[in-house]
């Protein structure tokens, strides 16, 4: 099952995708958003009430938000593919615990909305990624049970500015939480449409180009690890986001650095999810003050 959330003439709703481009909207069954929805446990009987109702909308009418347009915690791991380990040339050893760190709302927008360049910056980079999609509550979730934790997947564009990663000694928050820098979706599908031992892949291209491919196989900390390990310090919530971490492949990685230009279009396609697709566009602040310094 494939749910999104979406702006229709000024409205906010969610609802679910029927063929390739139907949408049945659940706005008004009960529940706010999907967060709400997935809150109160209510996806199985939602799948039930939207068999009976009519696809009232198209997917080209509508203005795609996030899958999950207001989690409270957007939690990112960074450096978990193996090979991106190796990629940092730096002679470690494999870490023993996930790094992480936070991303705020709105620094992702939605399938088909622009990145935004910031005026600070011209090293905004892709990160693809597989995003879960938290369904049930749980502290200490033991990784055995950690898959009854996921409500689905989604696709994430990770997007970084890179130089303001360097701007702190300890941490990468600055870098990873300019507005708009970073995307999700197109939608999210249900866990039930995957088999949580089945590797999956993702690929990002940038103006058709492939840039970035792996498998979850190659995971360092894999999907369950992931939140049996953050589920210790915090209380994962329904809605809340993990994205796992991103291939070898980013811009700053070519020599020279690859960088997104205003007119690149990213995508990131896992097989079993679709496409996450977003062009580049200089933030309008840039375009009023002149050229990134």
């Amino acid at each position: 099952m494939k749910l999104l959330s979406f702006e229709y003439q000024g409205r906010a709703s969610f609802g679910l995708l029927r063929g390739e481009d139907d949408i049945v909207d659940l706005g008004g069954q009960g529940y706010a958003d999907l967060r709400a929805a997935l809150a109160a446990n209510a996806l199985p009987a939602l799948a039930r009430r939207a068999a009976a109702l009519p696809a009232s909308l198209k997917l080209a009418h509508v203005r795609l938000l996030p899958p999950v347009p207001h989690p409270e915690k957007i939690i990112c791991v960074g450096v978990n593919y193996g090979n991106r380990n190796e990629e940092y040339k730096d002679g470690s050893a494999p870490p023993a615990y996930p790094s992480v760190f936070p991303r705020f709302p709105g620094s992702f927008v939605g399938h088909g909305q622009p990145l935004l360049r910031p005026p600070e910056s011209e090293q905004l980079d892709y990160e693809g990624e597989i995003a879960l999609v938290i369904g049930k509550r749980g502290r200490r979730i033991d990784a055995a049970d950690a898959w009854s934790h996921v409500a689905g997947l989604t696709c994430a564009n990770e997007g970084t500015v890179r130089d303001w990663l360097r701007h702190g000694k300890f941490n990468v928050t600055q870098g990873k939480n300019f507005d708009a820098s970073g995307s999700m979706g197109p939608w999210m599908v249900t866990a039930d449409a995957f088999d949580p031992d089945a590797p999956l892949t993702v690929t990002t291209r940038v103006n058709g180009e492939q840039r970035q491919h792996d498998t979850t196989a190659n995971l360092m900390f894999p999907f369950a690890e992931l939140i049996r390990y953050i589920s210790i310090w915090t209380t994962l919530e329904p809605g809340d986001i993990i994205s796992t971490g991103t291939p070898v492949g980013a811009g700053v990685r070519f020599d020279p650095p690859r960088f997104l230009k205003p007119g690149d279009v990213v995508e990131v396609e896992v097989p079993g999810i679709g496409i996450l697709s977003n062009s580049v566009a200089d933030d309008p602040a840039a375009i009023a003050r002149g050229p990134a310094a």
